[in-house]
């Protein structure tokens, strides 16, 4: 009763469940395991000590032995952890199954120590691992690619607690033809990707919206608000693509994993010492706080965006096992604030927003993932017109510029 292209599809279904339920489960005790440690680090051990997790000392220590015990599994685990992120899109090849208990650990301490990245790069490249390994075997007539797709798929929607996010990256990398539509090809990361929201809700809820007054109707005034916020986020944003193969290109140089992440750990903790406490962490948190917050003036905005973006820098220069898009968020929400606090006749639902867009875009060079992530931190449908009107001159200043990443001719 089927015709075979739908037959096709639901072949493809019951694998895709099973790789979106398995994608967001990895993820789930990975940030449990971070989140336990993270509370031992920063809550439990200074309290039995007699310290202040918010003192530079503090700060300083935990960060210099994070980045030395990053060195250590990086060192000596193997496939050192798998392949430097700074090196890598966030989608990229499968990595050898022997690399990926490294790279967990890698990644949970890194969370947990406090170092500015995230952990979208190196959980997708555990799940996409894990299901091109034991999807070979099991079905091993489905190729490589289609189990990255999946894999990829599931966990963009375990990340973001929905699967619209995946639907919109994808639905420009699967090409169509006549033969067989888009959403035939997209039916089965769907479903991982839903599979995948749908299991991390079960456990935590990611908290991306933020607390701001509600964006009324728009005005002219308003886009061109909006394109001056988007080229100076894409400005700020540019400063760390021009920094960061530099920057790694000279740690690189001490060549032992141990001293490089251990001289970039202590320049993270002196970092995290200036702008304190809210500067340091993968930043989803963080954000809220700034948000929240009625006590912070224009200048601590600018300090906490210009450090945050000195530590993403410094920790992807490092070598850290991590990811950039949420700290780039978080940079966006605290520029977006400032701007609207330095010129508080353009709200703040366009000024964090706009910032959101600009910087996401610098660093995955993604305009659906970029307006995908503004538009889930400001959740206000009246902005989507103003921010489909702003990407367009920022595809046009960004249209042949170097995406944040180191050159991979390094050694």
């Amino acid at each position: 009763m089927l015709h075979p292209r739908a037959r096709t599809m639901l072949l493809l279904a019951i694998p895709a469940l099973i790789i979106g339920v398995a994608s967001s489960l990895v993820l789930i005790v990975v940030m449990k395991v971070a989140s336990v440690l993270q509370t031992m680090l920063w809550t439990a051990l200074p309290a039995n000590m007699g310290f202040s997790p918010d003192s530079p000392g503090w700060i300083i220590t935990m960060l210099t032995l994070t980045g030395v015990a990053v060195g250590l599994v990086i060192r000596f685990s193997p496939g050192h952890a798998g392949p430097d992120p700074a090196q890598e899109p966030l989608i990229g090849a499968p990595v050898a199954p022997s690399a990926l208990p490294g790279l967990i650990i890698a990644l949970i301490l890194g969370l947990a120590g406090g170092v500015s990245l995230g952990p979208e790069h190196p959980i997708m490249a555990v799940n996409i691992g894990l299901a091109v390994f034991l999807g070979a075997r099991i079905f091993p007539r489905v190729g490589a690619l289609d189990w990255t797709i999946l894999a990829s798929a599931g966990t963009i929607g375990a990340l973001f607690g929905t699967p619209v996010a995946a639907a919109l990256i994808f639905s420009q990398t699967l090409s169509s033809n006549n033969d067989v539509p888009l959403w035939d090809k997209l039916f089965a990361p769907l479903m991982a990707a839903a599979a995948g929201a749908l299991t991390t809700s079960l456990f935590f809820h990611p908290h991306f919206s933020l607390s701001l007054p509600h964006y009324g109707q728009m005005q002219i005034a308003d886009i061109f608000s909006g394109a001056v916020v988007v080229a100076i986020a894409i400005a700020l944003g540019m400063v760390a693509v021009w920094c960061l193969p530099r920057l790694h290109r000279l740690m690189h140089k001490m060549k032992h994993p141990v001293l490089i992440l251990g001289v970039g750990g202590f320049v993270l903790g002196i970092l995290g010492a200036v702008g304190g406490t809210v500067t340091l962490f993968k930043g989803l948190d963080e954000m809220q706080q700034l948000a929240f917050s009625q006590v912070f003036s224009v200048s601590d905005y600018l300090l906490f965006a210009l450090i945050k973006l000195a530590a993403l820098v410094v920790a992807s220069a490092c070598g850290f096992r991590g990811g950039r898009i949420f700290p780039a968020v978080f940079i966006g929400v605290a520029l977006g604030l400032m701007l609207h606090e330095h010129v508080d006749a353009v709200p703040a639902a366009i000024t964090v927003s706009c910032s959101i867009l600009g910087l996401v875009l610098v660093v995955t060079r993604d305009a659906w993932l970029s307006l995908f992530m503004a538009a889930v931190v400001v959740p206000d449908s009246t902005l989507f017109p103003l921010l489909c009107i702003v990407m367009l001159p920022a595809w046009l200043l960004l249209a042949g510029k170097p995406m944040l990443m180191a050159w991979r001719n390094d050694k």
